[in-house]
């Protein structure tokens, strides 16, 4: 079916936007500021997209991913910071999303969440070892659909649908200027998270994309990425509409489904739950084959899901000890929410390392031949390259002077 021919583009979208750091994120601003931000959720969505249909156009015409690109025009050296500054934070946000899912199950089940974190990280490598890259993105993107509920529930919220409509328009009216900026940083570092672009990249080359797939890459970049970008857009009319003005601070994923379960009752709690779970599995995911497709791509590795395990065992062996790793770091306690709001403002600092090598090949006739960039790809390109410079700066500066986005 036609339909299923998007999931890549749902999942990378689903996974990117609304892991668990998004969802408090993207709540926490509409608490804090109502609507004011949700042109920044604009800006980041027309961002990711065109630099997703970019790399996906690369993948599709020259078979090369992300960080094939990366270690040819950067340099080893170079390339080598960019590595370890996207495998560090694909750790960071696996962990946090590691701790994510065992959340969720606690709130489902009840049970101990200790023993629900052991639970979530073996069925996520029992999931990935026997399902096929197909069946992966239709089960945890079409399940994190279920999210949608949150849209449903922002209607019934009746929020000031002019205030709403005026938050597409950027304004600024608040005591807190640094902290208004933090968190636009914030949104537009989380909607153009370089794992995103790891992913989708390389799960274009995983389904062997050619040149007749190009149609398919747009897409999957416009209506994955599109939809990711409107799930945000409800998770902030919630927020400004439940939590605002009431002294609630939705700083853990419980006070965040109260957005769903106040409108909705305990049906649209349960639909919440199991599309947040689904969509933090699936950014797990995401985080997961990102950290192993780098490696395996930057050091010329056979990778890739669609081969036996057997076929591609340093690849395999990369998404296993990243997945250890993660469960280690999650069972010493760490608090899910804050480690990956931690990740996204780190990863921004990179965010120039993964977007130039994409721009240059993308307009590298050798590797292009007649595909290659167009005049208007190329001026948002260059837009996009001054907004990743600007967020790279400003990210953790912004993050001190706030106190984490507490002041």
């Amino acid at each position: 079916m036609k339909i299923f021919n998007i999931a890549l583009g749902i999942l990378a979208a689903i996974g990117g936007f609304v892991d668990i750091g998004d969802l408090v994120f993207n709540v926490s601003a509409g608490a804090t500021f109502g609507y004011q931000l949700l042109w920044v959720v604009v800006i980041g969505v027309i961002g990711i997209i065109v630099y997703s249909e970019m790399c996906g156009r690369v993948a599709a015409v020259s078979g090369k991913a992300v960080f094939d690109a990366v270690r040819e025009r950067l340099g080893f050296r170079t390339g080598v910071v960019a590595l370890v500054s996207a495998q560090v934070v694909n750790l960071m946000t696996l962990t946090a999303e590691i701790g994510g899912i065992a959340i969720c199950l606690q709130l489902l089940s009840g049970l101990p969440y200790r023993w629900l974190i052991l639970l979530a990280g073996i069925g996520l490598g029992i999931v990935v070892w026997v399902t096929s890259f197909d069946w992966i993105e239709r089960i945890f993107g079409y399940g994190g659909l279920c999210m949608l509920v949150f849209a449903v529930a922002a209607v019934k919220l009746g929020p000031d649908w002019g205030a709403v409509a005026h938050g597409f328009v950027p304004h600024m009216k608040t005591d807190s200027p640094l902290l208004y900026a933090y968190f636009a940083v914030g949104l537009l570092g989380a909607a153009m998270t370089p794992y995103e672009v790891y992913f989708y990249s390389s799960g274009g080359v995983e389904e062997q994309w050619g040149p007749k797939d190009l149609g398919l890459n747009k897409a999957n970049a416009m209506l994955g990425y599109g939809l990711g970008g409107f799930l945000s857009f409800a998770l902030m009319i919630v927020g400004g509409a439940l939590f605002l003005g009431k002294g609630i601070e939705p700083e853990f994923l419980g006070t965040i489904t109260l957005g769903v379960e106040v409108p909705l009752g305990q049906v649209g709690l349960l639909l919440a739950l199991v599309g947040i779970l689904f969509a933090v599995g699936g950014a797990a995911i995401d985080t997961m084959f990102s950290g192993a497709y780098n490696l395996a791509q930057f050091l010329g590795w056979e990778w890739g899901r669609y081969r036996h395990p057997s076929g591609a065992p340093r690849f395999t062996l990369t998404w296993i000890v990243l997945l250890v790793l993660a469960l280690g770091a999650v069972m010493t306690g760490v608090d899910p929410v804050q480690l990956t709001e931690y990740a996204v403002i780190f990863s921004a600092v990179a965010l120039p390392l993964t977007y130039v090598p994409i721009l240059l090949v993308a307009n590298d006739r050798a590797y292009m031949r007649e595909y290659g960039n167009g005049r208007l790809a190329n001026v948002f390109g260059l837009i996009y390259l001054v907004v990743i410079v600007i967020i790279s700066v400003t990210a953790i500066p912004l993050m001190i002077l706030t106190n984490g986005g507490q002041n």
